[in-house]
């Protein structure tokens, strides 16, 4: 457990201060921690959390970074659909948190964003640092990529803001909301009659079911199809609604395509399941697509471009149906909505109530003539292309190598992949329950693995599962002070890096331009390689209280490693291998991921 003191009452006693009200507000929200990195714009709260409420419910969590907090929080919600709140320092803290925030932004994940700010009433400024981190419309900097923000002008309206904000982080599609607490608001005294809002009294929105006769249309269309084919995207992690979607796609023969930037979400190991996940439809799925004859999409990111990659940019031929929520969160700042995808119909609900629903009509009189017949659908051919040549590799694995070593390795000890890297081969995903894989970081903001890592080991904690993170070397460098928060509550945590000491996806595209204006090819990774010399990627762990083992060079090390590594986790270890690999992408991903990068 941590060090920090809990000393306080679990009752608070009734509220003197304005912050005193609003740390109450978050216990009976039911927030169980709040990430932060201090800043003396949120002083008022801070004491309240600690001398009012004890450091508990919620407990305070200590980074070195905010966006280190954020990614925390951002990891939590992954592993259990559930906010934390996040304690950002004024414009400072905030500037800091961004790239975090729109990662959880972009991944639809709930998160209550609480700053610092002022104080707004000038007379009551300190010289100097009040005035600078103070700004006018804080919330600005990230209207963009958040749901909802407000910086309310009183002690009532800041525990309204709070309890509206919690209601539309959590109401589909979730995501991040920020309010902005004045800090002379926090510290002056409570008013002698404010009333903490009782949570109970503002439960989230209920959503709402797809309309029947859209159910039965595409209920009957998955009966009559030849080749139906389910595109599975951002569901929930709970085991049912998983067990809901290998029974809606065994009911209709339908096969399944899923990718690594949502988490598990269907078997893939499943005989439905035949294509390995990916970040793009490429290969065999890109077949899977042409020959379906009806696709469901089941809030698949980018609908439109996956669809129109697949069928060489032109519409595809098979019936579509459409189901997301995704489209009450689109604003005209960002543009992580994609293309428009064309479909039959749009249903406007959860897919996983659109999969439940779709069990029950199957299940009715006159639905089932062609339901089951799986044998029946026609199969398609894997068409991959030839992978690129592949060079002998001295003092490192090939990622082919890294994958295998630690999938076999790791299976045994139940594993939840927090994190795979880019070039990770699908084919060594073996995903049979939603948390076998928690998924990527949604906005592509290099540097929050450690972050996400360090969250999601907070929620599988107690759990009968062994939480690791494969990340990439660029992405732990940026983000491995996050590790110190583990170690300080003595988190278990494993943390393999694949380290290939460059920032290679930056290799491919100065390649492309090099091939494309004639320039010498053997110049592209200059300004990339992140050697000579090479970081001590082990001892940067140790440096946060990490274990830190390598520099692993060869599959046998590796697995030595793993066996040791395996151990000190279960022993309550934070443990990190760096794991020298080759500047390249796994051969069943490269010749695709390749040509999606090249093509510009």
């Amino acid at each position: 457990m941590s060090a920090i003191p809990q000393t306080g009452p679990r009752a608070a006693p009734a509220a003197r201060y304005g912050s005193d009200a609003i740390a109450a507000l978050l216990r009976d929200i039911g927030l169980p921690y709040i990430a932060l990195t201090p800043g003396a714009s949120f002083r008022g709260l801070h004491d309240s959390l600690v001398n009012y409420l004890g450091n508990r419910d919620p407990r305070l969590l200590l980074c070195v970074h905010e966006e280190h907090a954020v990614a925390l929080a951002h990891g939590y919600a992954r592993v259990t659909g559930k906010p934390l709140a996040v304690a950002l320092h004024s414009n400072v803290g905030l500037m800091h948190a961004t790239m975090a925030i729109f990662n959880a932004w972009c991944d639809r994940v709930p998160m209550l964003l609480l700053g610092g700010i002022g104080p707004m009433d000038a007379a009551k400024r300190r010289p100097w640092v009040d005035w600078i981190h103070t700004a006018r419309d804080l919330g600005a900097l990230v209207r963009g990529y958040v749901k909802w923000d407000d910086q309310p002008s009183s002690v009532p309206a800041a525990l309204e803001a709070i309890v509206r904000a919690q209601r539309i982080a959590t109401t589909g599609p979730c995501g991040p909301v920020f309010v902005c607490l004045d800090a002379a608001l926090q510290e002056e005294l409570a008013p002698a009659d404010v009333a903490v809002p009782p949570p109970r009294a503002f439960p989230p929105p209920l959503a709402g079911d797809p309309p029947p006769e859209a159910v039965r249309t595409i209920a009957h269309a998955l009966a009559e199809a030849e080749s139906p084919l389910l595109l599975i995207g951002r569901v929930t992690n709970d085991p049912a609604d998983f067990a809901r979607r290998v029974a809606l796609a065994e009911r209709v023969g339908a096969r399944v395509l899923t990718d690594i930037k949502t988490g598990a979400s269907f078997p893939t190991t499943h005989a439905l399941h035949p294509a390995p996940p990916g970040l793009y439809v490429t290969g065999l799925a890109t077949e899977m697509i042409r020959a379906a004859d009806v696709i469901v999409s089941l809030d698949w990111i980018d609908l439109a471009g996956s669809l129109r990659q697949a069928c060489g940019g032109r519409f595809p031929d098979a019936r579509v149906f459409d189901c997301s929520l995704d489209q009450y969160v689109h604003n005209g700042w960002s543009m992580d909505y994609q293309a428009l995808p064309a479909s039959e119909a749009t249903l406007l609900c959860p897919p996983d109530r659109l999969v439940a629903r779709l069990l029950e009509a199957l299940a009715e009189p006159g639905m089932s003539r062609k339901s089951g017949r799986i044998a029946a659908r026609p199969r398609v051919a894997a068409v991959e292309p030839d992978p690129p040549p592949r060079a002998v590799h001295k003092d490192c694995l090939s990622v082919d190598e890294l994958a295998a070593t630690v999938t076999a390795g790791l299976a045994p000890h139940r594993p939840s992949y927090i994190r795979l890297p880019l070039g990770w081969p699908g084919e060594h995903c073996r995903f049979e329950h939603p948390l076998d894989y928690i998924g990527f970081d949604g906005g592509g903001g290099i540097g929050s693995g450690p972050g996400m890592a360090v969250g999601a080991a907070l929620a599988l904690r107690g759990m009968d599962r062994l939480p690791c993170a494969v990340l990439g070397d660029g992405d732990y460098v940026m983000g491995l002070t996050a590790l110190w928060t583990a170690a300080h509550e003595k988190l278990p945590l494993l943390v393999i890096v694949a380290n290939n000491q460059s920032f290679f996806n930056d290799e491919l595209h100065q390649e492309r331009m090099a091939r494309v204006r004639g320039r010498p090819v053997e110049n592209a990774p200059i300004g990339l390689r992140m050697s000579e010399p090479g970081m001590d990627l082990a001892m940067l762990a140790r440096g946060q209280g990490a274990l830190g083992y390598g520099p692993v060079t060869d599959a046998a090390m590796l697995a030595d490693a793993l066996a040791q590594a395996v151990a000190d986790v279960k022993a309550g270890a934070v443990c990190v291998i760096d794991v020298r690999v080759a500047p390249e992408y796994a051969r069943a991903v490269s010749s695709a991921l390749l040509r999606q990068i090249q093509e510009g």
